[in-house]
């Protein structure tokens, strides 16, 4: 155990020590922040105070358009279409919407919008459903509906409420929170496999290459030298990760410190990207104390546990899988590629089976994916984000944890005997078929 930890810490310090650990580490995220700021700072200096110069003639709008941000603003005036023309050549608006005095909402004439210069489809998006809820209201009144009617018509209304068999109520906003932590988590998962256990296997070629294993194999056991460096690597991988965390939630909230307007110009937004779905239902659930209603009903301490486990036991499955590739590839990297498939069709596999444990838990599929030791590191966060029992029994998650630990068991032993031939053998080109042998070959 002691050889273990020196050859985990000759790993740990090599790695950290480099100039090029604090370059990814820190300069990496900084300099993203720092494109990620100027494209919202350009985003928002362009799209800010849009003026629209309304001649209402008719009194449609009654002298009002509801606005929700200052990126298109609505001004009345009495002008007619000469006037708002030339006001449009002096920029003093960059678009005008002329409304004649015989205009009906009943009749199909259109309303006449003209524009400096080409309007984006965004800010077009806006400036069209502002202007049709403002009209589509109006014509609500016209059919005797009064204003009270108008805004308990427009309030959504939870006509279904959803309860498990127990009788616990299940909001949309917590299961849009369940959803949004359960696929943050599984993602979090599948990049820490892929990264960091394509560092252990890096690790091994290196020193495979440069022939110092052959010196450091006089002093250590093969397995000694293997679980040294995926404990080694591991730590580098913990706290670049934990750093980057840190940097994520430090620059997420400077961004809010320096764009307050940002929020609100996100919810503007008519396209969204599907990993927003969660974050939308979370919004159109209700305000602020919905939200931390929701929040409150995730077993978080749940979450962070399962997390941890599953963080570590993935990892060292999948790494010393990586690290008997690493062990058996010569100075060719196309023979890491041809080799690194069947290790990386499993986790491929398992983002595609969280993408449907995420929308339904219990699922026949989902179950097998949480079950199944090459995929439940990243398919059982999607279920624990729903709770135990409602997404997961707790026999389930114990059993799902036990084969988990036998997994990481046996692909540690097979790959110690892949390992312990392939990291002194040179010159030839190897197979899995090759490495199978190896792996059952007695001692």
């Amino acid at each position: 155990m002691n050889k273990i930890l020196l050859v985990a810490r000759r790993e740990f310090l090599t790695r950290v020590q480099k100039k090029t650990f604090l370059l990814s580490t820190i300069g990496l995220p900084l300099i993203i922040f720092g494109f990620y700021a100027m494209i919202i700072y350009f985003s928002i200096k362009t799209t800010d105070n849009f003026k629209i110069a309304v001649a209402d003639k008719a009194n449609i709008f009654n002298g009002k358009i509801e606005s929700k941000d200052n990126e298109v603003v609505f001004e009345f005036v009495q002008s007619d279409t000469a006037a708002l023309q030339s006001a449009l050549a002096k920029n003093t608006y960059q678009a005008f919407l002329y409304v004649p005095s015989g205009f009906t909402l009943e009749g199909k004439d259109s309303l006449q919008f003209r524009s400096a210069k080409s309007v984006g489809i965004m800010t077009r998006e806006k400036i069209q459903t502002r202007i049709n809820k403002a009209l589509e209201e109006k014509r609500l009144i016209g059919f005797n509906i009064t204003k009270a009617q108008l805004d308990s018509l427009q309030k959504e209304k939870e006509y279904i409420q959803f309860s498990s068999a127990s009788g616990k109520t299940e909001n949309e906003t917590k299961v849009g929170v369940s959803y949004a932590v359960g696929m943050i988590s599984g993602f979090m998962i599948y990049i820490i496999l892929f990264i960091y256990g394509t560092m252990v296997m890096r690790g091994v070629m290196e020193e495979k290459v440069s022939r110092i294993a052959e010196v450091i194999i006089s002093s250590v056991k093969p397995f000694q030298l293997m679980m040294g460096k995926i404990f080694g690597i591991g730590a580098v991988g913990l706290i670049q990760f934990l750093i980057w965390l840190v940097l994520v939630f430090g620059i997420q909230f400077a961004i809010a410190m320096m764009f307050p307007s940002l929020v609100q110009s996100m919810q503007g937004q008519p396209i969204q990207p599907a990993g927003m779905q969660a974050a939308h239902a979370v919004q159109e659930s209700g305000a602020m104390n919905g939200a931390m209603k929701g929040l409150s009903t995730i077993n978080f301490p749940l979450i962070i546990g399962c997390f941890i486990f599953y963080f570590i036991g993935g990892y060292l499955l999948y790494s010393s899988l990586f690290a008997a590739v690493g062990s058996a590839v010569n100075e060719d990297p196309q023979d890491a590629q041809s080799l690194l498939l069947p290790i990386t069709m499993p986790i491929i596999f398992a983002i595609v089976i969280m993408m449907k444990a995420v929308n339904d838990p219990n699922s026949g599929i989902a179950i097998f994916g949480s079950l199944f030791p090459l995929t439940s590191p990243i398919v059982m966060m999607a279920r624990v984000a729903y709770g135990v029992p409602d997404g997961v029994t707790l026999f389930q998650l114990i059993l799902s944890m036990a084969l988990l630990i036998l997994g990481f068991l046996g692909t540690t032993w097979v790959a110690a005997k892949i390992y312990r031939t392939g990291i002194l053998l040179y010159g030839k080109k190897i197979t899995w078929k090759v490495m199978w042998t190896w792996a059952w070959k007695k001692n």
